[in-house]
């Protein structure tokens, strides 16, 4: 393009040089438009799955551990307003949180591990820091922010991370509905006692297990979904340039 410039200090384009550009355009650029709107409409309907399934398991948590309407609760007994089997544990003991690792954009590799902040993926990585699944509570920025990762990933240091050991969705599910605040006025962030010092209410085991096993089946349908959606994303972000340079014909 440069050496379509005039003038010899300083080099400009005229009007009549950028309107003799010719841009490579399909001549059927409709087609294009349709096929491009194909995959995009298909990962519009994957998202709305996903939210009505991601808003399907909420509520059947606020239905059994909020409101105590779980199978034959009619039988249960509700002692200090608890019910029967039901015990409180601190964060601590349940979900310990553990610091990220820094990872600066400069020094992530290309590679297809989630790199996680405060606010959700934030890049990729070509190696994980731990074993998926796992949760991670905001610490910085985005306080108190929950997100469930079902591979290995890499947590950066505006996040706790809670191991796969102790993770599971019931956990996940119970976190969003503490409510972490931010616990320092002069450095923004969520102080670690503070948050290990939330009391989170346990099931009975065999409740529990039952709870799991939906949950579970939800949002095993939901990674499927999130994976279709990458795929189109490929595909698409391919299959687009070539269709406009007319490498592929519609």
């Amino acid at each position: 393009m440069l050496q379509l410039a005039s003038g010899a200090t300083f080099p400009n384009l005229t009007k009549e040089t950028i309107f003799s550009f010719k841009i490579p355009y399909p001549d059927d650029r409709e087609r294009v438009v349709d096929i491009i709107q194909k995959y995009d409409m298909l990962a519009n309907i994957n998202r709305r799955r996903i939210q009505l399934l991601e808003e399907a398991a909420r509520l059947l948590f606020r239905e059994w551990f909020v409101y105590f309407r779980f199978p034959e609760h009619e039988k249960t007994k509700i002692v200090d307003g608890v019910p029967e089997g039901w015990r409180k544990e601190k964060l601590s003991k349940i979900g310990y949180l553990n610091y990220g690792k820094s990872l600066v954009e400069e020094a992530r590799e290309e590679g297809d591990v989630k790199v996680y902040g405060s606010s959700g993926v934030v890049g990729v990585h070509s190696k994980y820091l731990v074993e998926g699944p796992g949760i991670i509570v905001g610490r910085k920025g985005n306080v108190g922010a929950i997100h469930w990762v079902n591979d290995s990933y890499w947590p950066i240091d505006t996040v706790y991370y809670i191991k796969r050991e102790q993770s599971n969705l019931f956990l996940y599910l119970s976190l969003r509905t503490i409510g972490f605040i931010n616990t320092d006025a002069s450095v923004p962030g969520l102080n670690r006692d503070y948050a290990h010092n939330k009391t989170i209410l346990v099931p009975t085991k065999d409740l529990l297990d039952k709870f799991l096993n939906q949950v579970n089946d939800i949002y095993n349908m939901v990674k499927i979904l999130t994976n279709q959606n990458q795929k189109l994303a490929q595909v698409r972000n391919l299959l687009l340039p070539r269709l406009m340079n007319g490498t592929i014909t519609t």
